[in-house]
């Protein structure tokens, strides 16, 4: 068979199978699968089924590719450390698992996000009765960083926006930096989901949360948007489009924000695409806005999250400040310490 031949042969193939196959061959949890056959690693049958019953529960592609990539990791260690029966699983098992993913230059947020798959992995083989419950009886705690948000400074701001004039480019920075949507999100976005009329964009269903949310742009974002819109081709399903008909990569927006610091001399500054999220809550607090309405604008389930910008850059306590220590300079303040 001719290569032109063996073409036609697969196209034929794949228009002829049944709609339901080919629902089935796009599904994430097929290609994780296929991924999971070639390894060896202990309890494969059931890290097969919990992944297919997280897949049964809908859960997002991000969230299997994660479950699958911990876990992964975990037996694979467990395998190394000389057992392959999880029944034999004990705390110190984790511990150690924790110590080896440090050593290798993890941060410990990243080890805490790998170690939370790891464990909903255990808790579903204890609900199976596969695996006894003494492993996790005693709640494993990190003790994180409370780092705070690193925003981009306004005179910054006014430096990157100065150098980017490639009209996509700078539709996608001003929107992320003006509606403070994760990255994500804003490649995600398809015409249907923007509202030009009410400056507002519709996110259906949330990145992180699963929880959708209206957001809001401003005045030049519109203008950006609207100098795409007439640039972009119609045709395209996505917003801010890549090759082919899927949507603009990850790396790819990541690759030209870095290429804009650079040109507007910003790279030793530390920022990142995600620090125009944290910009655009930092100046909406600086403005006024509550904390509560910031909530629902950035998709926090916890207020403790957006309370970090409070603790960023709270201008009232500021000037709350300043004031109270004018009055204390001036000795207008009474009283015995003693």
């Amino acid at each position: 068979m001719t290569e032109t031949q063996h073409t036609t042969h697969e196209s034929v193939k794949r228009e002829s199978a049944a709609p339901g196959e080919q629902h089935r061959a796009q599904r994430p949890i097929n290609h994780i699968l296929e991924r999971l056959s070639f390894l060896e690693v202990p309890a494969k049958s059931e890290f097969e089924n919990y992944l297919r019953h997280k897949s049964r529960l809908n859960h997002k592609r991000s969230t299997l590719e994660s479950s699958f990539t911990s876990t992964m990791f975990f037996l694979d260690f467990y395998k190394t450390s000389g057992k392959c029966d999880l029944k034999d699983l004990e705390r110190a098992d984790l511990e150690a698992f924790i110590e080896h993913e440090q050593d290798r230059g993890l941060k410990i947020s990243t080890v805490k996000t790998r170690m939370a798959c790891i464990v909903a992995f255990l808790h579903f083989l204890i609900e199976q009765e596969i695996i006894p419950a003494t492993a996790l009886k005693k709640r494993i705690r990190f003790k994180l960083p409370d780092a705070l948000p690193r925003a981009i400074n306004p005179r910054d701001v006014r430096k990157l926006l100065s150098v980017i004039h490639h009209t996509r480019d700078r539709a996608l920075i001003l929107l992320l930096l003006r509606t403070g949507i994760r990255i994500g999100e804003a490649l995600g976005l398809t015409l249907h989901d923007l509202d030009l009329r009410e400056r507002a964009v519709h996110l259906f269903e949330g990145e992180k949360n699963n929880m959708g949310r209206v957001v809001y742009f401003s005045d030049d974002a519109l203008f950006a948007l609207r100098r795409w819109l007439r640039r972009r081709d119609p045709e395209k399903q996505f917003l801010f489009y890549g090759q082919g008909n899927g949507p603009l990569s990850y790396s790819a927006a990541a690759s030209r924000f870095k290429k804009y610091l650079t040109r507007a001399k910003l790279t030793e500054k530390g920022y990142t695409v995600h620090s125009l999220r944290h910009t655009m809550a930092s100046e909406l607090l600086n403005a006024g806005m509550h904390l509560e309405c910031l909530q629902k604008l950035l998709g926090h389930q916890d207020i403790e999250m957006t309370g970090r910008y409070a603790r960023l850059t709270d201008r009232t306590r500021r000037e709350e400040y300043f004031r109270a220590m004018e009055r204390i300079e001036k000795g207008a303040i009474d009283g015995d310490y003693r």
